[in-house]
């Protein structure tokens, strides 16, 4: 049998670990926790030790977790979730039904909007057992797929050719194609005249080199908070924008849709998970609606044949 060390931390030291970086600080984390502040402080102080590293910076206004702290937290979430899969999947398996318990979904607006309440719809009717958790993450920045390197997600659904490469250790599957089309107020006889409406999340580098060359295409003069705001904004006739089509699902009859021609600029939609947990029940259970779905307008690629997906 194999022995622990003296570098391994047990999972009570993780939760600590998690629950300082999720509290702010030692005391609120000992509530947290139902625990004192010193056996708190003592815990976070042996692995510190046993890892050689600052994990947390002290002060005043509680604990900030260090660079090496901010690892080790991401690593100690993604541990603990694989334990709780390991009981969960294990007390299922001795039932035949090892998709059951909740399952931590990452989705960038129109995705949540739009793409997952089918699908979550067919994963209830058949894993009634599953507890989806949706959490809404702007895609900029680390995105979604940030959330699942951070082990705040199981699964996230994220835009796969964004401008910030897909964070080390995640595996990555695409889902469809997202084509990009013109929307603008109905009835408007110049619509590529109209000053430009766009928001953050919108422009990634599967879009920057279309748009760069096309001269008839302004420089924004509205910034929108997210992509149901720009629709919003066009539909009072305040301008133009260039949007993918998830965002244009249900759009209003109050703007005109017009596609952007063969050369079109599109954008990858797919699922990132972790190694570990792309073989889980709950995972691989959605991974499956998620394959039966492809929005109205967009295409099916080609498979990937990424490993733990199928």
């Amino acid at each position: 049998m194999a022995r622990t060390t003296d570098s391994d931390l047990a999972p009570h030291e993780l939760r600590v670990l998690v629950a300082v970086a999720d509290a702010g600080g030692f005391s609120a984390a000992a509530r947290t926790l139902g625990l004192t502040q010193s056996a708190v402080s003592h815990s976070v102080r042996g692995s510190e030790r046993r890892i050689g590293a600052v994990l947390f910076e002290r002060g005043r206004s509680g604990a900030r977790p260090t660079p090496a702290g901010e690892s080790a937290v991401a690593h100690a979430r993604r541990i603990l979730r694989l334990l709780d899969v390991l009981t969960a999947e294990a007390r299922g398996a001795a039932r035949y039904d090892a998709a059951k318990g909740p399952l931590r979904i990452a989705a960038f607006r129109s995705a949540a909007l739009h793409l997952l309440p089918p699908v979550l719809q067919r994963l209830r009717a058949r894993h009634p057992e599953i507890e989806p958790q949706v959490r809404i993450v702007r895609e900029v920045g680390r995105g979604t797929a940030g959330e699942v390197a951070d082990g705040k997600a199981d699964i996230a659904l994220a835009t796969l050719d964004g401008s910030v490469p897909l964070p080390p250790g995640l595996v990555a599957s695409e889902l469809f194609e997202e084509p990009y089309a013109l929307v603008y107020p109905a009835g408007h006889a110049a619509p590529r005249s109209l000053p430009l409406v766009d928001w953050a999340e919108n422009c990634g580098s599967y879009t920057r080199a279309w748009w760069a060359a096309q001269d008839w295409i302004p420089k924004a003069t509205v910034e929108a908070e997210d992509d149901g705001a720009v629709l919003s904004l066009v539909s009072g006739g305040h301008g133009m924008a260039i949007m993918p089509a998830l965002s244009l699902a249900g759009a209003p009859n109050s703007v005109e849709i017009t596609d952007l021609g063969p050369e079109r600029p599109t954008r990858q939609v797919g699922h990132v998970t972790t190694p570990e947990l792309a073989g889980s029940a709950v995972v691989r259970a959605l991974v499956r609606e998620l394959r039966a779905t492809v929005p109205r307008g967009c295409e099916r690629p080609q498979p990937l044949g990424s490993a733990g997906f199928r």
